[in-house]
């Protein structure tokens, strides 16, 4: 009797069991045709620049043609971010991006990566982003350390006609590195790759999902090749098993991946022409640029458990080339036939870009005197505007000294209250902020190469805690805050990327070890050190003959 029972338990089991299995959704030998849409390192530019390039507005009407016309040929949209939404316009910035999540709801996004600029403010900021967004902040490699949990989803699944798509967040380890150590006291970013393998295995035995993508905050580097930054979307792919991803949507070294050759990407490409997006270990890595400059748009044909390319595009939105004509004269012009703006969007955004706008005239410190930076003087002699700008970039990097071109300081302050809007006239150019650290041997190497820029250009260096005195090419009594320096000391040198990447003619330092782009925004490190700091006395930025030339 007792075997009787379990045999026939065992039958009742095996029938459920076979009932209650996931069954395959698709059909045998039909054709599905899913588009990914994507963009990353958006950046705060939820309205089009002075150029009427990019912006949201635009970037709608692109996606809703788009979505028309795959919905007309039978096919399924899905539209993808690679994170860094937060930092880089004033005007999303004063209002924690809020505009910028509202855009990308009316548009229509599935999901997106958890960027390391999320982080740039506190955790209260980000969960009210999370609340403003209609789609999932995803990253399954960022942990609270006190309960070993993850703060975001892992993953978010989607349904596109019968196929079951899996999207997976990833967030580069660097995040710890070059964010604010403040803001990740309670918080771990563990290895991407390895948290990739793990999901994999768990959606595989769970959700049993057909197809598997990956949205990355990582960075795209040539071959694998990522010198000091963490492991990018290549490594991961190749570490993974054979086309475990059908594809892998990047963000975070803010190119456009376009591939020349094997494992080198094509330099300087010109929007709208072709662009061959990279392929490793069986998984395609797409990135598109950055401040929503293109859609990316990779055209899928899905049949019998294979995912198959059969297009890939990105769109440029409004992007323009400078020409200038015979008599001199120049101007902008469309490079692809101009996108219209959305009403619905310009309606919904506009209250905010008058907002911020009128945020920038707001109050953030004051001074008690002027604050030099003339043209006439910033590119000829050392000033007191100079000194209060890389003293910001020292605070923030607790760097040792600082160095960068005059030419890059473009007004100045004068004496009294000052705005933001003030210090964008200072610094304009949207530059980020960067460090290296370097052994003693290679500061001196640095600070002669840097010594030889000439008065009256545009590199004519600025310099904070170093003193010396140049003559024939040479540096003598050279010292970092006023200690002489010392070979196999270890020091770190504050400067901005436009001279880092070797900009007017300064040693190019991107491509070394040691070296961190923090991401952040020049003038918004000099805002918040103004903040900090103010009343400010003119007197303290005072240069005092610390540096000369004979």
């Amino acid at each position: 009797m007792g075997l009787a029972k379990s045999g026939l338990a065992l039958a009742l089991f095996m029938a459920f069991g076979m009932l209650s299995a996931p069954a395959q959704a698709y059909q045998q030998d039909k054709t599905y045709k899913i588009t990914i849409l994507h963009t990353n390192d958006h950046h705060g530019h939820f309205w089009r620049n002075e150029y009427g390039e990019y912006g949201l507005a635009a970037q709608k009407t692109l996606v809703d043609s788009i979505r028309q016309q795959v919905a007309e040929q039978g096919g399924s949209v899905l539209l993808l971010s690679g994170g860094d939404i937060n930092t880089g316009v004033p005007e999303s910035d004063l209002q924690d991006a809020e505009p910028d999540f509202r855009g990308m709801n009316l548009i229509g996004y599935d999901a997106m990566a958890v960027g390391n600029h999320e982080f740039d403010n506190p955790l209260t900021v980000l969960r009210q982003q999370e609340k403003w967004a209609k789609f999932p902040f995803l990253s399954a490699n960022i942990y609270q350390k006190s309960t070993g949990e993850r703060l975001f989803k892992p993953w978010a699944l989607f349904k596109r006609q019968d196929l079951n798509i899996a999207v997976i967040g990833l967030t580069t380890d660097d995040t710890a590195k070059i964010g604010n150590p403040e803001f990740f006291t309670d918080i771990e970013f563990r290895k991407p790759a390895d948290e990739a393998k793990l999901v994999i295995q768990e959606l595989q035995q769970t959700e049993k999902p057909d197809v598997i993508i990956a949205t990355t905050h990582m960075g795209h580097y040539d071959n694998g090749e990522h010198g000091s930054n963490a492991p990018g979307d290549v490594e991961m792919a190749r570490s993974l098993p054979t086309g475990a991803l059908a594809m892998i949507v990047g963000g975070h070294s803010q190119n456009p991946v376009c591939m020349a050759a094997e494992n080198k990407k094509q330099q300087d490409y010109v929007p709208g022409t072709p662009c061959a997006p990279d392929r490793q270990n069986g998984i395609w890595i797409v990135q598109a640029h950055e401040w929503g400059k293109y859609v990316g748009r990779a055209d899928f044909e899905f049949r019998n458990g294979e995912m198959k390319l059969v297009n890939y595009q990105l769109i440029p939105v409004n992007l323009k080339k400078k020409v200038t004509w015979d008599n001199g004269k120049s101007e902008r012009i469309l490079y692809t036939p101009e996108i219209a703006e959305n009403q619905k969007m310009l309606s919904l955004l506009s209250p905010f870009q008058s907002k911020g706008k009128a945020q920038l005239e707001v109050n953030i410190g004051n001074v008690n005197g002027h604050l030099e930076g003339d043209r006439s003087k910033v590119r000829f002699v050392q000033t007191n505007l100079g000194h209060l700008i890389l003293a910001a970039q020292m605070a923030r990097t607790e760097a040792d000294f600082a160095v960068m071109s005059g030419g890059g300081i473009r007004d100045s302050i004068e004496a009294g209250d000052i705005t933001y809007k003030d210090v964008l006239k200072v610094q304009p150019f949207g530059n980020t902020l960067v460090y290296i650290d370097m052994p003693g041997k290679a500061v001196v190497d640095y600070l002669t190469a840097v010594a030889q820029k000439k008065p009256d250009s545009g590199a004519y260096p600025q310099f904070a805690n170093v003193s010396f005195s140049a003559s024939g090419g040479t540096l003598s009594d050279l010292k970092i805050k006023g200690e002489p320096v010392d070979p196999n000391k270890t020091y770190r040198m504050a400067t901005l990327s436009f001279n880092a990447t070797g900009g007017d003619g300064y040693p190019q330092i991107d491509n070394q070890p040691g070296y961190v782009n923090t991401g952040f925004i020049d003038a918004e490190v000099l805002k918040q050190y103004i903040q900090q700091n103010s009343p400010l006395d003119v007197n303290t930025y005072e240069p005092k003959g610390e540096v000369s030339w004979k």
